[in-house]
């Protein structure tokens, strides 16, 4: 198979889908690589380190999705990229196509097979190719929100840890999966006062037994996440529904009751963001101001540190992008149903039931559309 990795066009977005290490990897397993020309370059890597490990560079996305038969890359197609897409060919990237009809619709229109990294699972019901970005994201969130606290750029001026007789920020994680575990440590480390926020009372449990006290839990009821927003400097949402679109766990309307400066850093913004007042932002422009809150809502955090986010996540995606060259993707999915979990359209159909259900859209059950296959 010939895997093609264009460079990525999203605003600021400095990672690149396949490495060096990967690229080697397949050419040993005889597949053919195609690199457009500076792909690496964001994440650290040159030309030559790709043809020293066998791939071929090419000069424009346009060379490189025309000639491959699967497309890996990290970010989802912009518009450009999507009309580059034909029949029969595999793409294999982040998707989060519930908040984004546009693109949803211009997928199933290039009759392409698209595999999201972000619904791919594992055997205990995790998200193998998620995790890594989450961990990262997870613990960038409290550094830009430490920035985004700073006077200067709208925030109360609080410093996280304080000093001796200022008591330090109090920050308040929403949600307690793999992004709020990281943040709440990250943050904690930094010295805030930090309670994490959970409907399950059993994860709610693994977090005090594995950090003995680090950070507070507390139960994520209306009236005690009221609270703790209120007192909050600084407010992390990281709350996931695979594949779907995120929850809206604070209003407009809470953002009345919040200190003046306060600072919102939505990690579910891929999702479409789980505060009402969240819209996407880049690094170029992180930040906004709405009701004398600030908000940090970059839709790809871990690009910001391109060089770990990249080598992370192509540890990840390297086993199941040589499981889909090895024996294409019918084969693949027909033996991995957690690759075939990853299905979200094929040859004009959607296949995620969490994606039809926010945008409305009929669905086909992927195993339906691998039988007919």
């Amino acid at each position: 198979m010939k895997i093609g990795c264009p460079t990525e066009i999203k605003p600021q977005e400095f990672r690149v889908g396949v490495t060096p290490a990967a690229a080697a990897e397949a050419v040993a397993h005889g597949h053919a690589v195609l690199i457009q020309t500076g792909a690496g370059a964001g994440a650290g890597f040159e030309d030559a380190d790709y043809e020293a490990a066998g791939a071929r560079i090419a000069s424009s996305a346009e060379e490189v999705f025309a000639e491959a038969d699967m497309i890996v890359k990290v970010k989802e197609p912009q518009s450009p990229e999507r009309k580059m897409l034909r029949e029969g060919q595999i793409l294999f990237t982040y998707l989060h196509l519930a908040p984004d009809p546009e693109q949803t619709k211009e997928l199933m229109q290039s009759g392409a097979t698209c595999i999201a990294y972000e619904t791919v699972t594992d055997e205990r019901g995790g998200l193998p190719l998620l995790s890594p970005m989450s961990e990262v994201a997870g613990k960038l969130a409290p550094q830009m929100g430490a920035w985004t606290l700073q006077k200067a750029n709208g925030g109360r001026g609080v410093l996280m840890g304080g000093v001796p007789g200022v008591t330090p920020a109090r920050v308040c994680v929403i949600g307690g999966g793999v992004v709020g575990t990281h943040a709440a440590r990250v943050a904690s480390g930094m010295g805030a006062d930090v309670t994490v926020l959970d409907r399950s009372l059993t994860r709610l449990k693994q977090l005090d037994d594995m950090f003995r006290g680090e950070f507070k839990t507390l139960y994520s009821s209306k009236a005690n996440m009221a609270e703790q927003v209120r007192a909050a400097d600084m407010v992390i949402g990281a709350v996931l529904i695979p594949g779907a679109a995120a929850p809206k766990l604070v209003s407009r309307a809470d953002l009345k009751s919040m200190k003046p400066g306060a600072a919102l850093v939505d990690v579910a913004i891929d999702q479409g963001g789980c505060f009402e007042t969240s819209k996407a932002t880049t690094h170029q422009d992180p930040i906004y101001e709405v009701d004398g809150i600030m908000h940090y809502c970059v839709a790809n955090m871990p690009g910001a540190v391109a060089r770990t986010s990249t080598l992370a996540l192509g540890n990840a995606t390297l086993p199941f992008m040589l499981e889909l060259a090895d024996k294409g993707w019918r084969q693949a999915c027909a033996d991995d149903p957690n690759l075939l979990n990853g299905l979200n359209v094929h040859a004009g159909k959607l296949t995620y039931y969490a994606v039809g259900r926010a945008l409305g859209i009929d669905v086909t059950s992927p195993q339906v559309v691998l039988k007919a296959a």
